[in-house]
């Protein structure tokens, strides 16, 4: 009689445990099945070591297009972009900074905002941190406010790549070959009227950058190779006409001349070469250098730089990046006839431009797809393991349901006991998933 008591009691607590497991199979943790619609806005969350990350929905002027215009073929190899940053090895990553892209910001973001388990170190008052491995005294960041102009203010490419190993080797007391340690060269490009208007108004203010090598070839320009745009200390004050005019401005096509090899087209001698097969030769190196660099960001999309950035290195960011589109170059009001002025100034950034924006569209929209795959293979994999423990759990059922009539009572005990560790493992492992 107290053992059909027992049954009886036990039939309704198996059918809650029961309708929770169909409750967990059918509405998982980390899915949208049972969501409830509410205001909140995010594609989706990241929690890890105690820090919340989160990626919201992209602002309204950084909505992907719903299709994106092709111009350029671009093969799978260049839309996947993976890094293995060896951050405890010999791995350096080179920080390209043109003037006026919003270097400056992203070269504070990988200094003061990434996760890592060391991270840089800042003083107050200081411009630059140390950013050293973990438990080694060696820097595996090259950059402005880490380094410091090392190369020289505001290396290009060319500069960069002659120099950065020799300069690593040095600090880092290291003799080690060019073939055995990895340099990854990242960059920020920006549109380039935008870019130029920025940085008429910063030498308007009084910058200069005549410290600036220019070093090509082992050597820096001549004074007839490079003439300077004014006489005396800087060019303060300088209108924009005047800063048009000046043939010999490196302001015109900067991101073309600064992401190209030089080499290539004699350095800044200007007569080895016609103009029109200079233009030629420096835009398709300039294309080359930031297809195979390992990452490169748009000023104009500051989510994305952040996700792509992110995916690349499997690095996270502390805070998201904000979208600033209140500078001093979008408070300059020029007229058509002055934008397409400075349009032809810069026709080579602006291909390279398009071409670079193709290219970053394409890779986000690239690692979206790889990333939603991934989701849907680790929910399967999860659905799965819950399917396997819910067979597990209805045969535990059907046992003591059928097969039990003479069993012991110690022995239906251990198996509700049993019964009960697989839902727990099955919540358990719910509350373990990582949420997006």
């Amino acid at each position: 009689m107290e053992e059909k008591f027992n049954r009886l009691i036990f039939i309704p607590i198996a059918a809650v445990l029961f309708l929770m497991i169909g409750y967990q199979y059918v509405c998982p943790a980390d899915s949208n099945t049972c969501y409830f619609r509410s205001d909140e806005k995010g594609l989706f969350q990241r929690y890890s070591a105690g820090l919340e990350l989160v990626y919201t929905e992209p602002e309204a002027d950084e909505d992907l297009p719903s299709k994106i215009t092709s111009r350029f073929n671009f093969t799978e190899r260049d839309l996947d972009r993976r890094v293995d940053f060896n951050i405890r090895g010999d791995d350096v990553m080179v920080f390209l900074h043109i003037q006026k892209t919003g270097g400056t910001t992203f070269g504070r973001h990988l200094v003061k905002n990434i996760q890592l388990e060391q991270p840089c170190d800042c003083l107050a008052g200081q411009r630059k941190c140390t950013c050293h491995r973990p438990g080694k005294a060696e820097s595996w960041l090259f950059s402005r406010f880490s380094t410091g102009w090392s190369c020289g203010l505001h290396a290009d490419w060319t500069e960069l790549t002659s120099c950065v190993p020799v300069v690593m080797n040095k600090r880092d007391k290291k003799n080690t070959p060019n073939g055995k340690r990895n340099f990854y060269y990242i960059t920020m490009l920006r549109d380039p009227v935008s870019r130029y208007l920025s940085e008429w108004k910063h030498v308007q203010r009084g910058a200069t950058w005549k410290t600036a090598l220019h070093m090509c070839d082992g050597r820096p320009p001549t004074q007839d190779e490079l003439p300077a745009c004014y006489s005396g200390e800087d060019w303060t004050g300088v209108p924009l006409p005047d800063f048009m005019n000046c043939p010999s401005n490196l302001a015109n096509n900067r991101q073309v001349r600064m992401l190209a090899d030089l080499s290539l087209v004699g350095c800044y001698n200007m007569s080895s070469m016609s103009e029109l097969e200079r233009g030629r030769v420096l835009l398709a190196s300039a294309k080359s250098n930031l297809r195979n660099m390992a990452f490169f960001g748009l000023t104009e999309f500051q989510r994305k730089t952040q996700y792509l950035f992110e995916r690349t290195f499997g690095l996270r960011f502390i805070r998201p990046f904000t979208q600033i589109n209140s500078t001093r170059a979008a408070s300059v009001g020029i007229s058509e006839k002055v934008r397409w002025r400075i349009e032809g100034l810069n026709a080579l950034d602006m291909e390279l431009y398009e071409y670079a924006k193709e290219l970053f569209l394409r890779r986000y929209q690239y690692n979206r797809q790889r990333q939603h795959q991934e989701e849907r293979l680790r929910r399967r994999q999860e659905r799965q393991q819950r399917q396997r423990l819910h067979r597990t759990y209805l045969a535990e059922l059907w046992r003591l349901g059928i097969g039990g009539g003479g069993a012991e009572e110690v022995e239906e005990e251990e198996v509700e006991v049993k019964v009960l560790e697989e839902v727990a493992t099955t919540e358990d492992y719910g509350s373990q998933v990582v949420r997006w």
